[in-house]
């Protein structure tokens, strides 16, 4: 039985993918609540500067060992069972940063946590997509599940404004309990959550594993593009702060311009299925990943704030195509079976970036300093930029209905 006549007329596809979304954006709001909020709480304890860099990886470093586990749990036990899971892990980092996170080593175990239960959730919340949709509305799906991604990561760093962003630092005491009450929300969101049962059989019975997956043609290029990708959005978030605060900017400016980023990010998500077929998922990588690279070098320039404005909104432009296609391009080549195997297979490159490329730049940071950061990431983002010049041509798009 294919996926799609796993939901005939009527099914709960369109309704589940509803809160999906709602999941999907309540997960983002903690995450970058808690994580720019971690990084002011290192610069009040006034951790090294080169530590921010390992702070960044440790938010990837057990969910890195734990990927591809997780999307063979994922299509074995059911979509919602490893989201729950995530739910409970992200709402227990808030409580373990707001009661150890005094110290830099409480910092990192809430971190771990955060990663964690970031990485459950995101891995079933791909997969239940993937065995929603049909293949024809996949571009138009994982835009819309990376917009709502994008809602909550502008929700979560313009909470930073209400609660205190007056200051160059913020309460961030006052910011992990906010974020541990809505991470209540989130696991009781997730425990209402009905999957189909029909798309939880599917992934249980089909074999094949991850040999399957590492012979599709072009995966290794695919992978390398959003884990850059990601690892670029990540160090937004740990060195744009940095950034503001070696250059005197307020917190608030600060969470404007992250909120600015993820709303960009927001606007080409909504509208990636016709991005895809007016320009082709190839065309589409190469432009965008460049406009990231060259939008992230200029935002470790010396700027006025109308200058750094627009330059991170041209930067949320770019960085928001990555992700969705190559969501994607996994669910279209995946059989339906593993494609809780396939996600998570590429958030295992993800995590992979997010540990190596944090660090590497943390080492920069101790000479250069964060300006310095932002120009190796455009660097590295430059190469991702390479290797999707180098992806086979689009077969021509799915029709989107």
């Amino acid at each position: 039985m294919t996926a799609k006549s796993a939901h005939p007329a009527g099914s709960p596809g369109r309704r589940l993918l509803a809160v999906l979304l709602v999941q999907s954006t309540l997960t983002q709001v903690v995450t970058f609540l808690l994580r720019p909020a971690a990084t002011y709480r290192a610069i009040e304890l006034e951790v090294p500067g080169a530590w921010l860099g390992a702070l960044a990886a440790s938010f990837a470093v057990v969910p890195l060992l734990l990927a591809v586990p997780s999307g063979q749990a994922t299509d074995r036990f059911g979509e919602r069972r490893v989201m729950l899971a995530g739910s409970v892990l992200l709402t227990l980092s808030g409580l373990l940063l707001a009661t150890a996170g005094g110290t830099a080593a409480g910092l990192v175990l809430g971190t771990v946590v955060l990663g964690t239960g970031h990485l459950f959730s995101v891995v079933g919340q791909q997969a239940a997509v993937a065995n929603s949709a049909a293949p024809g509305r996949f571009d138009s799906a994982f835009g819309y599940y990376t917009f709502a991604a994008s809602l909550g990561q502008a929700i979560g760093p313009g909470l930073i404004i209400l609660v205190g962003g007056r200051g160059s630092i913020p309460d961030t005491g006052l910011i992990f309990l906010v974020a541990t009450a809505i991470g209540g929300t989130l696991v009781a969101c997730t425990w209402a959550l009905r999957m189909p049962a029909r798309a939880v059989a599917e992934g249980a019975g089909t074999s094949g594993g991850m040999r399957t997956l590492l012979r599709l043609p072009g995966l290794v290029r695919a992978l390398l593009i959003s884990c850059v990708v990601l690892a670029a959005v990540d160090i937004t978030l740990v060195y744009l702060p940095a950034l503001g605060a070696d250059r005197g900017l307020a917190a608030g400016f600060i969470g404007l311009l992250l909120t600015l980023r993820a709303v960009a990010s927001m606007i080409s998500r909504f509208f990636l299925g016709r991005l895809v077929a007016l320009l082709g998922r190839r065309r589409l990588m190469i432009t965008t990943v460049a406009l990231s690279a060259l939008s992230m070098a200029a935002l470790g320039l010396p700027l006025t704030d109308a200058g750094m404005t627009a330059v991170v909104v041209l930067l949320g432009l770019g960085l928001g195509v990555g992700q969705p296609l190559t969501m994607a391009w996994l669910a279209l080549s995946a059989p339906p079976g593993l494609r809780g195997r396939a996600m998570s297979l590429r958030l295992t490159g993800n995590r992979f970036g997010q540990v190596l490329i944090p660090s590497a730049v943390g080492v920069v940071a101790a000479g250069v300093g964060a300006a310095g950061v932002l120009l190796a990431t455009a660097a590295a983002l430059a190469v991702a930029t390479t290797a999707a010049r180098g992806m086979a041509a689009d077969r021509p798009p799915a029709a989107e209905t």
